[in-house]
Parts: structure tokens; sequence; C-alpha cells
């Protein structure tokens, strides 16, 4: 149970922390319909690349061997396709959002690309999620866990879920520009372009103020990577993409 007067960030306000998630999901309710357009827009089409790799990463088996992914705050199910249509047919894949917008527009695009039968979407809370122990073979979270409130409680979900070997991959944007100049060109693109773009495109210029900034306030790499180890995960890793923009952070129940 939160204690009274905690508070967390939402973008650059401070918020009590049981008011995040109605806050979260306000936005990505605005967002959904538009949700993948906007992030080629916003990346020129970079996070396509970015998200290759956590597929290359996840490596998921090619063979018919049985191998169960849970891809969590991925509602338009963009990841667990990906790993699908790199996956043999033993793979299944179990998508868990708690915006139910999201998952409608995940669920259409399966029916759409005929993944319907190796892709199933669940309406849940990263923090609490409605599954056994040790179920899953690996768990992936894109571009999500910034936007859960109590960071701590997913990650020990995630460790709880994943059987014994599993593996969790968390693709998500950083802090830590660490390239001369690009630091300050990131800046300006940031907040001057983003928020009237997601304007143009969606209506909806202070859903994208906020994701930026909940940028700006999610941990370094390195302060995530302990995180990580503090759930219980070993052997963690991570890896800087475009010159830190974006960080692929890797741990595994052992």
């Amino acid at each position: 149970m939160d204690q009274p007067g905690r508070t967390t960030h939402f973008g650059n306000r401070d918020v009590p922390v049981g008011d995040k998630q109605t806050l979260v999901n306000e936005v990505f309710h605005s967002v959904a319909a538009r949700y993948d357009l906007m992030n080629d827009l916003m990346s020129g089409g970079v996070h396509r690349v970015w998200k290759a790799l956590m597929i290359n990463a996840l490596d998921p088996p090619r063979a018919d061997t049985p191998f169960a992914l849970l891809d969590v705050a991925g509602g338009t199910g963009d990841i667990a396709f990906r790993a699908a249509r790199e996956a043999g047919h033993g793979f299944r894949a179990t998508v868990c959002d708690i915006n139910t917008d999201m998952l409608e527009v995940g669920r259409a695009r399966a029916l759409k690309t005929h993944l319907d039968d190796r892709v199933s979407f669940v309406e849940g809370n990263a923090e609490a999620l409605a599954f056994p122990d040790r179920s899953f073979d690996a768990y992936t979270i894109a571009f999500g866990i910034r936007n859960v409130p109590r960071i701590d409680l997913a990650l020990a979900e995630a460790f709880r879920v994943l059987r014994h070997g599993g593996r969790f991959l968390c693709l998500e944007f950083s802090p830590a520009v660490d390239v001369p100049g690009l630091d300050r060109l990131y800046e300006l693109f940031s907040f001057r372009v983003i928020p009237p773009l997601g304007r143009v495109v969606t209506g909806d210029a202070e859903s994208y103020r906020y994701l930026v900034e909940s940028i700006r306030k999610f941990p370094r790499p390195n302060a995530f990577a302990d995180m990580i180890r503090a759930a219980g995960f070993a052997r963690v890793t991570w890896q800087s993409f475009s010159g830190g923009i974006v960080a692929l952070h890797s741990g595994w129940r052992l």
C-alpha cells in the first residue's frame, strides 16, 4: 500500500503515486489510434531498427519448440508480431496492457495479419500481473516501463512470472544522450518539434509533451540496471543505441 503523501513524477509534474496510472491511461487513450504512426514520425522510422535489435536479442526458437513470451505495455502488438514472424510454430505471445484502446488496436492488427492464433491480448497491470509464477520463457517491454508508477513492483512481477532461465528485455529511451552536439539537437527536437507534431497528427500536443518529459525523468541506464539487479535478475547488461537515445536492458532469472 502506498504511503500517505507519496508522490511520483508525471512528466515534469509531481503527482500522488496513486494518480499516475489514471493520467497515463488518459495519454494512451488519446494517442492509441495513431501511436505507431507517431513513432515513425518522431524517430524517422529508426524505432523499427531498435525493435529489430530487441527481437534479435530475444532470439525466439525457429523450430517447433514451445516458447511463451509475455510482452507488457505492448498493446498495439508491435513487438509480439515481430517476434512471432521470426519464431517457429511453438511460439505463443501474450500481450498485456492496461489500456483498452491500445489493446483494441492490437487485436485488430492481429486479425488483419493472421497472427491472432499466436498472439493473444489481455488487459492487465504491470505492477500486479494476473499470471502464475514461472509461466513465461521471456518478458519484453518496449518504451513502456517509464510510464509505470512503481517500476520496482513491475520488475518484481517480471521476475516472478519468468521460468528458471527466462530472460527479461527492456527497450527504453534514455536521458543520457552521450554524443556532443546530438544532445542539444535531441533536446530541441523533443520539445520544439514533437508536441506540435502530436497536435497535427493526433490532435493532442500535451500527451506528447508528457511522453518527452517522462524520458528526462527516467533513470540513467546504469541506475536502471541496478534496479533490475535488485529485483533478483542475474547477468544484467545494457547496450545503448543511436548515441544513447535508447538503451536495451537484459537480465536473466537464474
